[in-house]
């Protein structure tokens, strides 16, 4: 069982308000304490209505976004405008909109050789957390979804990627997507700050209610245990409804 908090939310809109609040908490903290927020974003369709709303008046204003670097936790191998794009549907939903300096958004460069991408963006990571080959860069905030077969990011079950111990950005293939993927390991997201998933919809209630209350390891999601970090789930209602919550 993850241990964690739980915020039930009655829709996506409430999800996204709850997530958003948890950003501007979050960003304020570290840029006094530090100077910086560094954030790995998620791809997915439930995140994008969080960009949106981040990328509002209401939020927006409250965020200081030349001080917000903003990363990627995987990535699908095609081409920035691709409409299969992470990037681009953040781009869209979010950095089209608000005052972000460029040099503060790092893509993963799907369009590359998989095996290139990822070392180019494991010594992005590496460079910016001045981060030697020993270290392991610690996010403020890591964004995560969850799939019905359990996977989170791009590590999904049966992949190499899950053993993964020591690269902090590896390749997957999944088969059954017939499609590469590039995403953050364990040890990266592991080592977050806060860890927060996004979680909607009814087809989600069974591995919830897996996750949240067994002690299972069979899923991927299920390896997410930071030592020292916190682990936030911004569940809707529906996907809930097994949990015996309201």
């Amino acid at each position: 069982m993850i241990k964690s908090d739980s915020v039930i939310c009655q829709d996506v809109d409430e999800l996204s308000r709850r997530a958003a609040a948890q950003f501007v908490s979050l960003a304020d903290a570290a840029i006094s304490a530090r100077g910086q927020f560094n954030v790995s974003l998620s791809g997915g369709s439930t995140p994008r209505a969080l960009y949106s709303l981040l990328a509002s008046g209401e939020f927006s204003a409250q965020l200081a976004w030349r001080q917000i670097h903003l990363y990627f936790g995987d990535e699908r191998c095609v081409a920035p405008d691709h409409a299969e794009s992470n990037y681009r549907m953040v781009k869209e939903a979010l950095l089209a909109q608000i005052p972000i300096p460029r040099a503060n958004v790092h893509r993963m460069a799907g369009e590359k050789l998989p095996a290139l991408a990822a070392a180019e963006y494991e010594a992005q990571l590496r460079q910016h957390f001045h981060s030697t080959e020993d270290a392991v860069p610690r996010f403020d905030l890591i964004l995560l979804g969850l799939g019905e077969d359990g996977h989170t990011a791009s590590l999904f079950p049966g992949s190499s990627a899950l053993n993964e111990n020591r690269r902090l950005v590896a390749t997957t293939y999944v088969e059954k997507l017939n499609a590469h993927r590039l995403t953050l390991t364990f040890p990266v997201i592991n080592n977050a700050a806060q860890i927060s998933f996004l979680v909607a919809g009814a087809s989600k209630a069974v591995i919830v209610k897996e996750l949240l209350t067994t002690e299972t390891r069979d899923y991927p999601a299920a390896r997410i245990a930071p030592e020292n970090g916190q682990v936030t789930w911004f569940v809707t209602q529906d996907a809930a409804v097994d949990l015996g919550v309201s």
